[in-house]
């Protein structure tokens, strides 16, 4: 434990401003509209009785902490909820944010319980304090840690099942090699439950058509920042209307914080102020066409891509609503109160719209013609950005030195028409086969003219790589770096939450040891299960095909 309070630090509250009107002692949980400052103090609600269920060894190995410490009860109590004895230098309270809300682009107010933008944020999620360790700060934050003034009359909880989803995709993504938050730890109370509603075995209704008890928990994620664009924006919404005298300036702090929390390695903080609110532009845009290309690279969905769920530090932020591409699906969207917007492919586009939201956020402090000017350049460039990183993301995942626009585009109509599994078949393919029944084991719909097409494909494939004079073994080492084996799997990690339910954890931490090396072949029977194509039984099921948010 002393390990950890050697690291403790808190740049984020003592740098920016704390709303006038908090209570000194944290007890801030009823909704209320917060007009200004940074952060409000919250005291965390424990849970109940709360027991281990897991940690992140990886992560705890980066923090340099003991593995023994997730079992310690001063950790234990800290991270359920309890800061009422934390030892120094953490604090009796943590910190809650607001921000604001844009979809699709749009700016919205709806879902603020008093239609002003003023009590929209971290309904939930409380941090309790910032690690710093070998130069690098982590920032960790309570997930179901109780409500806040921004919980819009929730009860401020996060049910197992959800708690276990973010917990385990936090981690597979992080060993995908995709920027993303991380897990620390997961407590689940043996003694506490709330309502949700959920789908009843076996029901194919799209939403759900019960509600019944959850047990709750709380996931400690961590991240550099939790900095959001929807945060940016509500502070630059502040400015552009002089809600208070002080709105020019917390936007300008608000930004200069994320300036140095995200982009210190790359951007000079010695330059004038709208020459790095420039550069940070710029750098945002290569983060975020990045990681949406590392998502399609990988099979990941999203779900809910708004503005308030897309980091400025321009890693994957917020699972609820997210899943994985199984059946090959441009128009994938496993969440039931999505829409084709935020679909699987579709995820570009989105981000195009985050960007702009972003750079809008920006434009109160850029007072000049010539620097709005410069702005408008950076912001026109991200569909180019994003073109070049799609393209040469997809010819990694085919093994080309360049983006053959024809044998991607038959590719693509191929694994459509076939219902391809995503996972299997470039895992398959990333073996060199040279005939075509590995790929057609991924196949959902097998036919006479989806075997003739796979065929033709495969030659045109093979004549590529054979014209780039790739070697094959060079080839296949490369394609498996980005192809994975193994890919999360619904079917598959429901289990797990239902028998988290009746405290038995074993299958949370199976999945967790598979998660770790995705790339690598494994033999556990949950591998060779991972590997294969989703039984008939599970489609259009319930929680599994589909799911709500209701976490």
């Amino acid at each position: 434990m002393q390990e950890l309070l050697e690291k403790i630090d808190f740049s984020f509250t003592s740098r920016l401003n704390a709303a006038p009107d908090s209570a000194p002692d944290g007890r801030d949980h009823q909704p209320r509209e917060v007009t200004s400052g940074h952060f409000v103090p919250v005291a965390p609600t424990p849970i109940a009785a709360p027991e281990y269920v897991s940690h992140s060894h990886s992560l705890f190995q980066e923090l340099g902490l003991n593995d023994e410490l997730a079992q310690d009860p001063q950790f234990r109590a800290i991270f359920s909820g309890d800061l009422s004895e934390a030892p120094d230098p953490f604090k009796p309270t943590g910190w809650a944010t607001g921000y604001a809300l844009s979809i699709y682009g749009t700016e919205y107010t709806q879902q603020c319980p008093f239609r002003t933008g003023n009590g929209y944020g971290d309904g939930r999620a409380i941090s309790v304090a910032e690690v710093v360790h070998n130069g690098k700060r982590w920032e960790l934050q309570l997930k179901g840690g109780g409500p806040t003034p921004y919980c819009r009359g929730g009860d401020g909880r996060a049910v197992l099942r959800s708690s276990i989803r973010e917990f385990l995709a936090q981690e597979f993504m992080h060993a995908l090699g995709v920027p993303t938050s991380r897990s620390l730890a997961l407590y689940a109370s043996t003694a506490e439950s709330v309502m949700r509603p959920w789908y009843t075995e076996g029901s194919k209704s799209f939403e759900p058509d019960i509600m019944k008890p959850h047990r709750v928990a709380i996931s400690t994620r961590v991240a550099s920042s939790f900095l959001r664009v929807g945060q940016l924006e509500l502070f630059a919404r502040r400015a552009r209307s002089n809600a208070h005298p002080q709105a020019q300036e917390e936007l300008r702090m608000i930004v200069a914080h994320a300036i140095e929390r995200e982009y210190a390695d790359d951007i000079d903080q010695g330059l004038p102020f709208v020459e790095q609110v420039l550069e940070l532009a710029k750098h945002f845009r290569q983060r975020l066409t990045a990681l949406v290309a590392n998502w399609i690279r990988v099979g990941y969905c999203q779900g809910n891509f708004n503005s308030d769920n897309c980091a400025v530090g321009g890693f994957t932020l917020d699972y609820g609503p997210f899943g994985f591409c199984e059946t090959f699906d441009p128009w994938f969207q496993p969440w039931t109160g999505g829409g084709q917007h935020y679909s699987f492919l579709n995820q570009p586009a989105a981000a195009e719209k985050n960007y702009q939201s972003f750079c809008s956020a920006l434009r109160p402090l850029l007072q000049s013609d010539e620097h709005l000017a410069k702005l408008d350049q950076i912001q026109q460039l991200f569909a180019a950005d994003m073109q070049r990183e799609l393209s040469q993301m997809w010819a990694n995942k085919l093994g080309l030195d360049r983006f053959d626009a024809d044998l991607f585009s038959s590719l693509i109509n191929l694994m459509q028409k076939s219902k391809a599994d995503y996972t299997m078949f470039f895992s398959a393919l990333s073996e060199i086969p040279e005939s075509i029944e590995p790929l057609e084991e991924s196949f959902q719909l097998q036919s006479a003219q989806n075997t003739e097409d796979c065929r033709s494909w495969l030659e045109q494939w093979r004549a590529r790589i054979k014209e780039e004079s790739q070697d094959a073994g060079a080839l296949k080492s490369k394609m498996s770096r980005v192809n994975p084996k193994y890919t999360w799997r619904e079917w598959l990690v429901a289990p797990a939450y239902e028998m988290a339910e009746r405290g038995d954890y074993s299958r949370v931490r199976e999945l967790q040891a598979l998660f770790q090396d995705p790339y690598v072949e494994q033999t556990s029977e949950l591998a060779h299960l991972s590997s294969q194509k989703r039984p008939a039984e599970y489609n259009r099921l319930g929680g599994v095909s589909h799911y709500s948010c209701s976490s």
